[in-house]
């Protein structure tokens, strides 16, 4: 069951990813600490584990010699952010510019203050 949420997470950050180009530092982190519960170390460092493709290697490896992957979690959630990523790609293009700007903004908007307001 677990696994499944993880790809879910994976999917709905491939998807807004595909559609706002965002990924980690917006989306992953902060589900990882709100939803999972991992620390902020331990939510960088798996997200950067779950780049590992395209970018963060040394920066994973060296989160990981600090204890602070998750590496099955990472596993699980690339999967789903690899198909997701290509499913909001599609999904985005018949959204007008101006449409996609103000759902970048209040998308981030909100992750800001959830940021900033909870403990």
């Amino acid at each position: 069951m677990t696994y499944l949420l993880y790809i879910a997470l994976g999917l709905a950050a491939g998807i807004l990813g595909g559609m706002f180009g965002i990924g980690g530092g917006s989306i992953l982190i902060p589900a990882m600490v709100f939803l999972f519960g991992l620390t902020q170390h331990q939510a960088q460092g798996t997200s950067l584990a779950i780049m590992i493709p395209p970018i963060g290697l040394l920066a994973a490896l060296r989160y990981w010699q600090a204890g602070n992957v998750k590496l099955g979690m990472a596993g699980w959630v690339c999967l789903g952010f690899f198909i997701g990523g290509l499913l909001g790609a599609h999904l985005v293009q018949g959204v007008p510019d101006l449409y996609l700007k103000r759902f970048f903004g209040v998308f981030l908007l909100v992750v800001s203050l959830r940021m900033i307001l909870t403990k």
